[in-house]
Order: C-alpha cells, then sequence, then structure tokens
C-alpha cells in the first residue's frame, strides 16, 4: 500500500481545489500581509496567493508533491517559496499575516500532542493581528459506524491522462482514538486496484476544537459551515475556522 502523496498527478485529478481556491485568496487579500499555508501540496492554493502579489510561503512534508508546486510555479512565475517541513515542529524565523491549513490537511496529526504541537507553532509565527485559518470534516458518525473491511463507492472522474478512474474506499473507525483507518482503491478502465492508498484521519468533534486551540494560546473568533461562510450548525459538512491568538 503506497502513500497517497507520492503521486501527486493522480491526486490533484482526484481531488482538486474549486470552491478553496477563492476562499483563500479572498482571505490572503484582506488580510494583504505575508501568507503561509501548511501542507500545501502541489500549489493548488498557494500559488494563486502568491499571483496577487502577496509574500507566500508553502510548507509540506511530500517531496513529490513539492516538486511539481515549484514546476508549477516556474511555469507561472509565480514568487513563492516552497519547504520541506513538519507542520508540527517548523521554524521560519517570521512572522505571517495569514496561516492556514486547508481542506482536511489538519485531520493528518492523530494525536492531541500532534494537534497541540502544530497549534503551539502557529501562534510562534502568527502577528499579533494575524488570522490562522483551516477547514476540516464536520464528523458524520453514520459514515464513521459503516462496517470494517467492506467497500464503499466515492467518486468516479473522467481524466486526460489516465481515462475514468473509480475510486471505493474502507473503513476502519476507532472511537477510543477518534482516528478512522480508511483506505481508497483507484482503479482504471483496464486496472483494478491500480492505486491503493491509506488515508488515516482524525476526527475533531466541535466540542473539543476551542479547548484544543486554546491550550495551544489561539482562541476561536468564526467558525463557518461552509465556504460560503453560511452559518455552522448541526447539519454543516465542515467546519471553517477563523482564529487569532489569545490575548
Amino acid at each position: 500500500m503506497s502513500d497517497f502523496y507520492d503521486h501527486p498527478d493522480v491526486y490533484d485529478v482526484l481531488l482538486p481545489a474549486r470552491a478553496e481556491v477563492p476562499f483563500y485568496v479572498d482571505l490572503a487579500r484582506q488580510q494583504a500581509g505575508a501568507v503561509l499555508e501548511l501542507a500545501c501540496g502541489t500549489g493548488q492554493l498557494t500559488i494563486p496567493i502568491a499571483l496577487c502579489g502577496l509574500p507566500t510561503v508553502g510548507l509540506d512534508q511530500s517531496a513529490a508533491m513539492l516538486k511539481v508546486a515549484k514546476r508549477r510555479a516556474a511555469e507561472v512565475n509565480a514568487a513563492v517559496a516552497l519547504v520541506q517541513g513538519d507542520m508540527r515542529d517548523f521554524a521560519l524565523d517570521r512572522e505571517f499575516d495569514l496561516i492556514f491549513i486547508a481542506r482536511n490537511s489538519l485531520l493528518h496529526l492523530l494525536s492531541t500532542t500532534d494537534l497541540h504541537a502544530a497549534f503551539s507553532a502557529v501562534r510562534r509565527h502568527l502577528t499579533a493581528d494575524g488570522i490562522f485559518a483551516f477547514d476540516i470534516f464536520n464528523p458524520d458518525l453514520r459514515r464513521l459506524a459503516r462496517p470494517g473491511g467492506q467497500r464503499f463507492p466515492v467518486m468516479e472522474v473522467r481524466t486526460e491522462r489516465f481515462g475514468p478512474l473509480f475510486v471505493e474506499e474502507t473503513h476502519d473507525y476507532d472511537p477510543a482514538t477518534q482516528v478512522n483507518h480508511a483506505a481508497w482503491y483507484i482503479s482504471t478502465a483496464d486496472r483494478r486496484d491500480a492505486w491503493i492508498v491509506p488515508l488515516v484521519l482524525r476526527s475533531i468533534f466541535p466540542e473539543e476544537l476551542e479547548g484544543l486551540l486554546s491550550a495551544a494560546g489561539l482562541e476561536l473568533v468564526s467558525r463557518f459551515g461552509e465556504l460560503s461562510r453560511a452559518p455552522f450548525g448541526p447539519g454543516s459538512r465542515i467546519q471553517l475556522c477563523l482564529c487569532r491568538r489569545r490575548a
């Protein structure tokens, strides 16, 4: 079983950034200062922000994803600094007016210890008036309770490079740790399970979020249920959070 992030071309055709682009670009423009994206991947969000003329840094742990990001940035002359590093422990010797972690990437931090380390590193790099933003799933207990080992359809995508791709997933959720050990089975038209990739993600429930942030010296300012900034509620698909350093 390979790592999803070792296959950036497959990742990008299955999970292209859509509504996230205008949301984070607009947020960066509102902050009007230096921007840091953690878990920036192939630069789907970092590069559009850099093209706005804002000082932009992207950090990611995957060398394969960063290689694609650097190529793309060069193709469009985007002035972006791309750094390989761990969001739990980074030191960039500067502060940022916006730091963000998009598209559930925060959920790769599986323990409270890891989350505290990442939030603390964010606080150290955030200006006094800076914003820390992230979007994560609002946990769906019905989805997490699916039988372990059973495959469920996720999507079908038509791509230029690979032809049609068919994705199924399995679940194995541990309620004690709030970690779901899932896997995606990605098939082409002529090869079943061409890629099998793990997706190990923690669930963060709404009622625990403020405590996790507060322990690292951050406070939740706003929480929305969609990238449109619709109010957060019981039926919300995501938790879109805007935070600041706690006074």
